[in-house]
């Protein structure tokens, strides 16, 4: 740094000096991505072990440092490095393994390469099945990537859509559920995709299914095909079909446990008892009871089972906290027992399959399935909640004996080892006459325990896997006995297809039926007959005699053969004419001798009836029998036509029937309709384009002349404090962004480059001293001081 006093309206010295640096730490940071992608593309990945040898950049690696992730897992080893250089993966590997940092490595490198800016749009797009799995993605993204300059969101519905659309035009990462993206792409014009670079799928076998194929078909259809496509999960589809769909270019499958004896994690004991469904909730009591002091996950296959095992346990009070979850709650509730499980040392948590896959609940001891899993599928990912990175785990699956055989077989299949066990009869209790109990006090819990056995009831009976599932071998009554309940509730949908024939057959039929149908009891006939007895006002009106007869007052008013007005100008009260209006003729046919009423555009309106010649007394009842006012348009030669006109109906029989007619019409307008949609929504699209390139420009040009340093958007979630997580969750929105630092245009700037390029000459004119380091001795301030003085 240049010392001493500066000459009056000199230049300081220093300042080429900070523009040349300012040059040269953009050809290093250029360097060094191009050697960072260079030595990816190199990088040999046979002996890699560690976080600290991936070619990666120094935020990433100041961010793992920092979480303490050091030793890469076996799935982290083999797909990062091939991530890296661009190749789309799908990767399958055991529960817990760590497939999460698999795929949020490779997101934030390769941005990171690409030097991505706010100004570039959304960059790469994670999609998880739920909710919880989707925030707890986004945790680690927003620990690991700490370091870097991108803007991360969360969208995974239970918010206003306007607040979120709102930020989602500046968001680079974006996690999210399938439904609420596909929303936010439908309706959202402010979403741009068209730069998108990454495309992750986390559970992606459960995300291809039919439950949200759907949501799955229309996202892949609003973002680019030239992008790199990541696919995780424990067991990995290869459906062609489903690889088409995503536009997958040579993919790599990575697989970590196909040639490993079990699917499931080394440490995991996982046990089975044959157990007949009515006894299923006294050996479940029996085991939380025994084990009070573990951590442990209760898994049913239906909302209303969830709610109703955690209401009944909950009033039994077996010694342990109770907590449950399902997919039927709200949001603030869901983060909050996701919360407080994580940090119990021991509870029980009864949930649906809505927490069977991905989701990290630290040291959960037990595993219990009271319910059959749909498939081996959903056993892995449900007993891959314990005995994760490495850890000690159990695991308990209750079958019925009609279950065993199918279960054992398809778990068999998919290399998964699981020995029976026996329950000591000693130290079961049954709790069933608690159960009558309960039911009997409180009635809603009895609705609630009817709700559950239909449920139930239903989910067996929806299953593919006959083998497996049979609702008709099962004993019914008995389970509902064991709930508490005093009969089994009736089950709709185990009649199949005669009721459904039944509901849709017309009402004549079955009014035949009934009356030919001889074993009709007497009671109902009975019935039958006093409904025919009964009479309303309205048969006693139809049944009514002598209906000629009326007032002398009314006669007058409403008859037609009254003599000449200039007899009858002393009536006050008579009606002048017949009131029919002046479009109204009125006639008498001279063979029947009935009148008529003749109204231009309509049939003759019969006059047979007091009624009817009140009604032609009033002009605006008289409004429905005239014809409606034709709309004229006229062509260039002044002739007039009707705004519609008809076709030829022999032209028009001859294009062919008329609902095929009607649906070709109703495609075309549809397409029609689509397009000039589409049509809109690029041209904002391509406006928002426009301005964010403009952004960018400029932002550029204002780094080479600006002396602060690079403003960035953090990649940091809402504030961690003191308030309760409802509290926190009302404040601050799932999409955590942070504002650029740089200042909005007021309404009166003009955004004009000659004026941008006046204003920074007139910035360069004013009276600035850059220095590179802080002033320490007085030579320094000296210097300084003379600077400004000048």
């Amino acid at each position: 740094m240049a010392k001493g006093p500066k000459l009056p309206g000199s230049q300081p010295q220093y300042k080429p000096r900070r523009k040349e640096s300012r040059s040269l730490k953009r050809k290093r940071e250029e360097e060094e991505l191009d050697t960072l992608e260079k030595t990816a593309q190199e990088f040999d990945a046979s002996n890699l072990s560690k976080f600290s040898e991936l070619p990666i950049s120094r935020a990433t690696s100041s961010g793992l440092d920092k979480s303490h992730f050091k030793v890469l897992t076996e799935i982290q080893r083999k797909a990062i490095p091939l991530a890296l250089k661009g190749k789309d993966i799908l990767g399958a590997a055991k529960t817990g393994s760590g497939k999460t940092l698999a795929f949020l490595i490779p997101v934030l490198e390769i941005l990171h390469r690409r030097k991505w800016t706010p100004e570039d749009g959304l960059g790469a797009l994670i999609i998880s099945p739920t909710r919880e799995l989707a925030i707890q993605i986004f945790e680690v993204l927003r620990k690991i990537g700490q370091r870097h300059s991108f803007s991360a969101g969360l969208v995974i519905g239970g918010k206003n859509l306007q607040d979120e659309r709102e930020r989602l035009g500046r968001m680079n990462i974006l996690v999210c559920t399938p439904g609420r993206m596909k929303q936010h792409l439908e309706q959202n014009p402010d979403l741009d995709t068209y730069n998108l670079q990454v495309l992750v799928l986390d559970e992606a076998d459960r995300i291809l299914d039919m439950g949200f194929k759907g949501a799955i078909d229309a996202i892949v259809q609003g973002i680019p095909k030239q992008r790199q496509t990541l696919l995780f999960s424990a067991t990995q589809t290869k459906n062609v079909n489903d690889l088409a769909r995503l536009s997958l270019k040579d993919p790599e499958y990575v697989s970590v446990h196909e040639s490993a004896a079990s699917a499931t994690p080394g440490k995991l004991q996982q046990h089975y008892i044959i157990t007949p469904l009515p006894e299923k909730l006294d050996i479940l009591w029996s085991f939380i009871r025994a084990n009070v002091k573990s951590k442990i996950l209760v898994f049913l296959s239906s909302t209303k089972q969830v709610r109703f095992v955690y209401e009944t346990f909950r009033q039994m009070q077996p010694g342990i906290p109770l907590l449950h979850l399902h997919g039927k709650q709200k949001q603030t509730a869901r983060l909050e027992i996701t919360a407080n499980f994580s940090k119990s040392k021991n509870s029980c948590l009864f949930a649906t399959d809505v927490v069977a896959r991905g989701l990290d609940f630290p040291a959960v001891d037990w595993v219990i399935q009271v319910d059959c899993p749909e498939d081996a599928d959903t056993y892995i990912h449900r007993v891959g909640r314990t005995a994760r990175y490495e850890r000690d785990g159990r695991a308990v699956l209750f079958l019925c004996p009609t279950e065993e055989k199918g279960m054992l077989a398809r778990l068999q299949t998919k290399k998964v080892p699981i020995e029976r066990i026996n329950v000591k009869q000693n130290k079961k209790q049954s709790i069933q006459n608690q159960l009558q109990g309960i039911c009997f006090k409180d009635p809603e819990i009895k609705y609630l325990g009817q709700k559950a056995f239909t449920s139930y009831a239903r989910s067996v009976y929806v299953q593919k896997d006959k083998e497996i599932f049979d609702l008709e071998k099962l004993p019914v009554q008995e389970f509902a006995t064991s709930l508490g309940l005093p009969g089994a509730p009736r089950i709709k949908f185990l009649k199949g297809e005669d009721v459904k024939q039944r509901k849709n057959a017309p009402r004549a039929l079955l009014k035949d039926e009934d009356s030919s149908d001889e074993d009709e009891s007497d009671e109902d006939a009975s019935k039958k007959e006093k409904k025919k007895e009964v009479r309303t006002k309205y048969d006693r009106m139809f049944e009514r005699q002598n209906q000629n007869i009326f007032t002398s007052h009314y006669t007058e008013m409403v008859r037609h053969d009254e003599p000449e007005e200039e007899e009858k100008e002393d009536d006050f009260l008579a009606v002048k004419g017949h009131g029919y209006g002046s479009d109204a003729e009125d006639s008498i046919d001279p063979k029947s001798g009935q009148r008529y009423i003749q109204v231009h555009g309509k049939d003759p309106l019969l006059v047979d009836s007091k009624r009817r010649e009140k009604l032609a007394t009033s002009k605006k009842a008289m409004l429905k029998y005239k014809g409606k006012g034709t709309k004229l348009v006229f062509d260039e030669d002044g002739e007039a036509h009707a705004i519609y006109e008809f076709e030829d109906e022999e032209e028009f029989k001859k294009a062919g029937d008329a609902e095929e007619q009607r649906g070709k019409f109703l495609d075309e307008e549809t397409k029609r309709v689509a397009a000039a949609d589409e049509d809109d929504k690029s041209l904002a699209k391509e406006k928002k384009r426009v301005k964010k390139e403009r952004q960018k420009a400029r932002m550029l040009e204002e780094m080479e002349d600006d002396d602060d340093d690079d403003g960035g958007v953090q990649l940091i979630p809402y504030e961690e404090d003191d308030r309760g997580v409802e509290e926190r969750d009302d404040k601050a929105p799932e999409l955590v962004e942070e504002r650029l630092t740089k200042k909005q245009k007021k309404w009166f700037e003009d955004d004009s480059d000659e004026e941008r390029k006046k204003a920074k000459k007139a910035k360069k004119r004013g009276k600035v001293v850059e220095m590179q380091e802080a002033p320490e001795t007085l030579d320094d301030l000296e210097a300084l001081a003379a600077g400004l003085l000048a």
